[in-house]
């Protein structure tokens, strides 16, 4: 297909006159049918590589989603642009909705699905009768972060992409590392993936590190730097008590809309919250890293650490997330000497010790022959978390211990090699934070230490650099928010609770 008819496309379907850096290149490649494993930053329209092609290609388009809310308002935004022919399947819908859809989904021209539906057998029956030209894996980074141990069905997704006829495959992400990218062409099973990586550094972030002495020492500077910061803000948490505690001083201090998320809340209470951030109803998120994946909020202004990443690909997905207009944005990150105390826990909680796997080894071996219980069962009975059991179940089935439930007799190398591989994982996650905690002490240019590893030449900032080349947080003149009137009658209350607002400028 040639350039001036997917230009032509691109007008009719989306209003656009010409492409973003690395979407043509990564669209045409997809036409030709080839596999591509897409690189674009954050905010440069990378569900358009697959959303175009979706329109152009005969067949049912698969997108592989990692969060319900990002399905659900990626549906939404595109039926209300016009395009009905999309749907997701997920756990959200009730019994009869998830039916009907099923019943058709030949009919849709996008089926946006996570990983864990997609093990359904029911569902790949009907996958396997449809015609399926595309087989895209959207913020595919979650292959190698999470489908290790937390979300072990990443690691499935060759086996459904070969039951269905070996669609071509689009993997996209806006952070990766070249290990990473590797990574996830080894777990897809596509080796020859031709790769459309582009630069990561945002030129309209400026960077901020803080050191302060303790959590109340931080919210204290969050209060005081609001104070005079009148923009769309998020605020990142690993604890979802501290993303609670914040978020009341917050709104007990300040006059900005203020709301928590995180992955504890209900699903409804998720949903509501990022429609309200997404609308302009709300001026400040206080969130863990569950929020902001896929968020196509424009205006966001300022991001803040309260607490660190375990990594520096989830940090600069996170930051990536402010200044998507591509007017300057900024973030802070606030550190006190014992904050790699938390991630450490994280990663704890994620990896089984060395004591838990071979009590679990044991406990499999005993059942030797039998039908394993149910998941949660095993692990009240073991004492593990949902990642420490998925990364032993995954390995087990991995190594034929495991088939449908069924322990199976254990092969001579199976105890050394799972052993050695939760060695392999521990080093590589300490790795990880060691390379975050190297960034927060730097003291040079934080923008170059940051991207480096990502990326041969580093480009110019349109803003001011880093803390480390001159910039302070305190000169930031940012602004977005409108005033809102305090209502006196319950009236006027009631109209601001039901008035649904456009985002602000």
């Amino acid at each position: 297909m040639v350039s001036t008819t997917l230009l032509d496309a691109l007008k009719r379907y989306f209003g656009f006159d010409q492409f973003r850096e690395g979407q043509e290149a990564v669209i045409r490649d997809v036409m030709d049918g080839k596999d591509v494993l897409g690189i674009l930053p954050t905010g440069t329209g990378k569900s358009l590589c697959y959303q175009l092609p979706a329109r152009l290609l005969h067949g049912t388009t698969i997108v592989v989603s990692p969060l319900i809310s990002l399905m659900v308002d990626q549906v939404k935004q595109l039926k209300a642009a016009g395009y009905k022919s999309v749907t997701a399947l997920n756990s959200f819908m009730d019994g009869q909705e998830k039916k009907q859809v099923m019943q058709n989904l030949e009919r849709y021209d996008l089926v946006y699905i996570s990983p864990e539906m997609l093990q359904n057998d029911r569902l790949q029956e009907e996958l396997c009768r449809m015609t399926i030209p595309l087989f895209v894996i959207d913020e595919a980074h979650c292959i190698s972060q999470w489908g290790h141990e937390f979300r072990t069905d990443y690691l499935k997704l060759h086996r459904i992409i070969d039951a269905i006829g070996s669609p071509t495959v689009l993997a996209l992400s806006a952070t990766a590392t070249p290990e990473v990218q590797a990574d996830i062409m080894e777990k897809l099973h596509r080796p020859a993936m031709n790769r459309r990586i582009y630069p990561m550094d945002k030129q309209n972030i400026s960077l901020s590190v803080e050191e302060v002495h303790s959590p109340e020492e931080k919210t204290a500077r969050i209060v005081d730097l609001l104070s005079h910061i009148h923009a769309p803000t998020m605020i990142y948490f690993s604890s979802r008590q501290w993303a609670e505690r914040v978020s009341v001083v917050l709104r007990e201090k300040l006059s900005h809309r203020t709301a928590f998320y995180h992955g504890g809340m209900e699903q409804t209470d998720r949903m509501l919250v990022q429609q309200q951030f997404m609308n302009g109803q709300l001026d400040v998120i206080c969130c863990t890293s569950a929020f902001g994946m896929g968020v196509d909020k424009k205006d966001i202004r300022l991001v803040i650490h309260f607490h660190l990443p375990s990594q520096t690909e989830s940090f600069i997905q996170e930051i990536g997330r402010a200044g998507r207009d591509g007017k300057p944005s900024a973030s802070l990150v606030l550190f006190t000497k014992k904050d790699h105390y938390l991630p450490q826990m994280l990663i704890q909680s994620e990896l089984p010790e060395r004591e838990q796997l071979d009590i679990a080894l044991g406990y499999l071996k005993r059942r030797e022959g039998q039908k394993i219980p149910e998941d949660e069962s095993i692990m009240e009975q073991l004492q593990l978390s949902e990642s420490q059991w998925n990364f032993i179940k995954y390995q087990s089935e991995e190594s034929g211990v495991l088939i449908d439930g069924m322990v199976q007799p254990f092969p001579f190398d199976f105890e050394s090699r799972i052993h050695a591989l939760l060695r392999e994982r521990w080093t590589y996650k300490q790795g990880k934070l060691t390379e975050m905690m190297t960034w927060i002490h730097h003291t040079g240019c934080r923008r170059e230490a940051l991207y480096s590893s990502f990326q041969d030449h580093i480009r110019p900032p349109d803003v001011p650099c880093c803390d480390v080349c001159g910039f302070s947080v305190d000169h930031l003149t940012l602004h977005g928010l409108k005033e809102t009137p305090q209502a006196g009658s319950w009236k006027e209350r009631l109209q601001m609770i039901f008035h649904q607002g456009h985002p602000h400028a």
